[in-house]
């Protein structure tokens, strides 16, 4: 296996971890945000406001974009073992 094959490996992974990731981290994000400006507005300071919401909003994005995360890892998954052979020969 050449260098190169290596960085076009990881180029792939990191690719494909970005995609899975983001829309999980653009939510905490976006509801990050709309949280901290809410609890300035209205001055409570209490950190369980905004980790509850936060942490029950990623559980939702979580369960309802599971059947698109397995689909893409399992794609990504076939896709690397049918190129086995080019990676290893």
């Amino acid at each position: 296996m050449t260098p190169d094959m290596v960085a076009e490996l990881l180029r792939q992974l990191l690719k494909e971890a970005l995609i899975v990731a983001a829309p999980v981290l653009i939510v905490a994000a976006m509801l990050s945000f709309v949280l901290s400006l809410l609890q300035t507005l209205t001055s409570l300071q209490d950190q369980s406001l905004t980790s509850v919401p936060r942490l029950g909003a990623i559980a939702l994005i979580l369960l309802a974009g599971m059947p698109w995360f397995l689909e893409r890892m399992a794609t990504y998954t076939r896709v690397l073992l049918i190129d086995l052979r080019r990676y290893l020969g």
